[in-house]
């Protein structure tokens, strides 16, 4: 029975489908940090401008709750009727639920399925990818990691140094055991990511007058050059920018978006590291057919 098992969980797709299972409750997780985490360092920030100016943080002195990523408990955003642990089971609680709180019955986002669903697929993605592979581990704690940062990026412009320099450092630290790249080449994608993007930036600022992205994306362009190597960052550039300014044109064209609006630019930048992550020697070699060398 024993040998029956291992038999069982070494086949690739048991590895898959366990890791989409997981990938499912992550992305619940997710969903938590990518709403909290902004509030809480706003709340930070807040906080160090009142000790900076000398002036006391909590008004009418009343004491704060507390609010980080484990309290309050998960609750309607409506009614504030706490959601169950049966309430809580990814996708599958949402479709019991038919989309709506238990107790006032008004909607609920599809934004929390639909992170939870990427979540599970990109997971399952990088099982089957790379099989039963230290590799692996690594390879989700980037996915997950991207995922949160460009929901947050969408949702407010920012990609949160909390989370960009410790993945930095990670992948700095794996090139030392050959992870995914060796160390000379993390070292030179890292400096080389961030400086290409703050040349754009201040070139493209010189001419225009204007900040045509922050400072979070070079850090993510150097975050994903200390993980995969400097060779990665031309194809990982020219995706995000070709899929970035044909999204940024539909928009314009179509949705009537303001073309002075910012358009966050690091999910194209996450999206495409993702995929240069598992195929990017086969991504290089189509770009390197398509320009000829």
């Amino acid at each position: 029975m024993n040998e029956q098992l291992n038999i069982l969980l070494n086949l690739p797709y048991c590895l898959t489908a366990l890791t989409g299972i997981i990938g499912l409750i992550v992305g619940s997780f997710l969903n938590v940090v990518i709403y909290r985490l902004p509030i809480m360092m706003q709340s930070n920030w807040r906080k160090e401008c009142y000790e900076f100016l000398n002036m006391d943080p909590i008004e009418n002195s009343k004491k704060q709750e507390s609010f980080n990523l484990a309290l309050p408990l998960s609750h309607c955003p409506n009614c504030k009727a706490p959601i169950t642990p049966y309430q809580n089971i990814p996708i599958l609680s949402y479709l019991l639920l038919k989309g709506k709180c238990a107790k006032c019955y008004k909607l609920i986002s599809l934004r929390y399925p639909f992170i939870e669903l990427i979540t599970a697929i990109t997971s399952a993605t990088v099982a089957w990818r790379f099989g039963y592979n230290p590799q692996t581990v690594f390879a989700l704690i980037l996915t997950w990691s991207l995922i949160t940062l460009s929901c947050i990026d969408i949702d407010h412009q920012l990609l949160p140094d909390n989370i960009t320099l410790p993945l930095l450092w990670l992948g700095l630290f794996l090139s030392l055991f050959g992870f995914f790249t060796d160390t000379n080449a993390s070292i030179i994608g890292v400096i080389a990511g961030y400086t290409s993007l703050w040349l754009v930036f201040h070139l493209f600022k010189l001419t225009t007058g204007k900040e045509g992205m922050g400072y979070g994306d070079f850090k993510l362009l150097a975050l994903l050059g200390g993980w995969l190597g400097w060779q990665y960052l031309p194809i990982i550039i020219v995706l995000s920018s070709l899929v970035g300014a044909s999204v940024g044109l539909y928009l314009i064209i179509f949705a009537g978006r303001d073309s002075n609006s910012p358009i966050p630019f690091g999910p194209y930048l996450a999206a495409s590291g993702w995929f240069a992550l598992l195929w990017g020697n086969s991504l290089n070699d189509l770009y390197v057919n398509i320009i000829g060398f």
